[in-house]
């Protein structure tokens, strides 16, 4: 159950948990698991690194599907960002056609944020606003590298549309890369969400776009990494630019 923090009271009981492993995984890290024991126990001692190194498979898998609690900021004006990994796009251009239309995304023109998430992220997606799920539409693809341009048009992808009471919809896409070959979905259409509430997975390395509507600026910069359900991604109706530097 989340708990919402009161920002005048002084939280005092804060301790690192170690993550726990998303339910989705669970199965690959027994299986990883059981090869590695079988392999230990069938080779002969001189060829044991073998075993060592599907010992260090299993960790990493288990690592892979870890699920991480995160803090989000409760504020109707904040988008925030719904996943883990490297921000390496941020273009204007047209809602994607699975996105626009009645119902969906009709502002002529979205600053598109892309987050490229590797094979060391945290995989879990989160939704930036809180609202009602509109729209959910799988389409099915090819398996290119996740961090090109074109992998937005091209690659096997997952729309989701999200609905605020006040009518502010947001949209964004789950994108397989290389190696991902599932894009999960955790919730359905119809169900409510809080910002920051878990909306599925991709195995193996991929990418989510998110769509800001008109007049919102990324408050995130190129090169910038980003936390699920904890980074700012945008704050609603302020355009303003934003100046860094990478160091």
């Amino acid at each position: 159950m989340s708990e919402i923090q009161n920002p005048d009271s002084q939280l005092t009981a804060v301790k690192w948990r170690f993550p726990a492993v998303h339910e989705e995984g669970r199965k690959f890290v027994v299986i990883a698991a059981f090869i590695t024991v079988f392999v230990y126990w069938l080779l002969p001692n001189s060829i044991e690194e073998i075993a060592w190194l599907l010992g260090g498979v299993t960790i990493w898998v288990a690592a892979f599907f870890r699920d991480p609690v995160r803090t989000t900021p409760v504020d109707p004006k904040l988008i925030v960002a719904p996943a883990d990994g490297l921000v390496t796009m941020i273009k204007k251009g047209p809602p994607p056609p699975q996105l626009a239309g009645e119902g969906g995304l009709t502002d002529p023109e979205y600053t598109r944020v892309s987050i490229f998430m590797s094979v060391f992220d945290v995989h879990i997606n989160r939704t930036p606003i809180a609202g009602t799920v509109k729209r959910i539409e799988y389409v099915e693809g090819k398996f290119l590298n996740a961090d090109l341009d074109k992998a937005s048009d091209d690659n096997e992808r997952q729309y989701f549309l999200m609905e605020r009471e006040d009518g502010l919809r947001i949209g964004f896409t789950q994108i397989a890369g290389l190696v991902a070959r599932r894009i999960l979905a955790t919730v359905k259409e119809g169900d409510e969400l809080n910002a920051g509430d878990r909306v599925g997975l991709i195995r193996f390395g991929s990418r989510v776009d998110v769509y800001l509507p008109l007049g919102t600026g990324s408050k995130v910069l190129l090169g910038q990494r980003t936390i699920a359900g904890e980074t700012i991604l945008a704050e609603l109706g302020k355009d303003n630019a934003v100046a860094g530097r990478s160091q």
